[in-house]
């Protein structure tokens, strides 16, 4: 299943979408729209707006609102990984040398800020207050995440619940307010809500765990980064960690934690790939998107809803 087909419902909107984000790096100043229109025009799934346009799709759809909020959705996205590739100190992102490489740390954070600020414009548009709650929460619940990740880098006593709330706070928070954010505009009920806000948390765990699966079995060029990439930081992903419960006694993987020895990490890449971990996290990234389908069944269109339960299965299937 490829997602052009599985986003054909809204397909004409998404491509609004896209208008609108192109739209935000039209600014005066030409050193930010020379940094805007870099990171706005690359190109991504745009799961998480999709996911907005869908949730507004059940009830009284109103493009006029959840334009801005779909659009705002993905540059929110967009802030935290020019952030993140700043605390890390990443060279690339999806192919493409990073804002921070190209231009600094300074710059990055300044752009991240402004997109976090353009983001906040866009939904006050809505007028309503839950939307624009929901947003301010995230933004805290993202970025607590990711101050508590910190703290547990090289921990290599790190468990799975350490990993899935962290996976919860840093990827399924935003999913999740994608979809609740949507239901919301709709003037859906309580129930449609909230199952739209379960769906979206669930299909952003099994999103994060196939992102930190492939960072072991993916290939560079489909990544944009070299496999093992979190090893070298020192980051235990599920993988690593379920290798680490698994074979305790093993140092293999252990001493590679933070190495950047091209072959150490290779070797301890191997060594995971090559256990039964990888088919373990597919299975857990399986029973997330099954619990993300179940969620939807509360909701009224068996035809929309069929697009949602095929984004879960492509979620789950996918390869980059």
């Amino acid at each position: 299943m490829e997602l052009d087909s599985i986003y054909e419902p809204i397909r004409e909107d998404l491509q609004k979408v896209e208008e609108s984000l192109v739209a935000v790096a039209d600014v005066d100043m030409p050193i930010l729209k020379e940094l805007l229109n870099y990171i706005v025009k690359t190109s991504g799934k745009r799961i998480r707006p999709a996911l907005t346009l869908f949730s507004g799709k059940f009830y009284n759809y109103d493009l006029g609102l959840l334009l801005p909020v779909a659009t705002a959705i993905e540059l929110l996205h967009t802030a935290t990984l020019v952030h993140d590739d700043v605390v890390d100190n990443s060279p690339q992102r999806r192919g493409k040398v990073t804002l921070n490489k190209l231009w600094g740390d300074t710059s990055a954070v300044l752009v991240g800020d402004y997109l976090l600020g353009k983001c906040a414009e866009l939904t006050a548009r809505t007028e309503n207050i839950k939307v624009m709650k929901l947003f301010s929460n995230t933004v805290m619940v993202i970025s607590s995440g990711e101050l508590r990740q910190k703290g547990l880098s090289f921990d290599k006593k790190q468990s799975r619940d350490d990993y899935y709330r962290w996976i919860a706070a840093k990827t399924a928070s935003l999913f999740s307010a994608a979809a609740e954010a949507g239901a919301i505009l709709a003037n859906s009920p309580r129930e449609a809500i909230q199952g739209l806000g379960d769906y979206g948390y669930n299909l952003g765990m099994a999103f994060q765990v196939v992102d930190d699966i492939l960072d072991f079995m993916g290939d560079e060029a489909k990544l944009g980064k070299p496999p093992g990439s979190d090893l070298s930081q020192g980051v235990l992903t599920l993988p690593t960690i379920i290798f680490l419960e698994r074979y305790p006694d093993d140092d293999t993987v252990k001493k590679t934690l933070g190495s950047k020895i091209a072959e150490d990490i290779e070797l301890a890449r191997e060594k995971i790939c090559q256990a039964t971990v990888i088919q373990d996290c597919l299975d857990i990234a399986h029973n997330f998107s099954v619990q993300a389908c179940q969620a939807l069944e509360i909701l009224p269109d068996k035809f929309l809803r069929s697009h949602l339960v095929d984004l879960a299965h492509y979620v789950v299937q996918r390869k980059r």
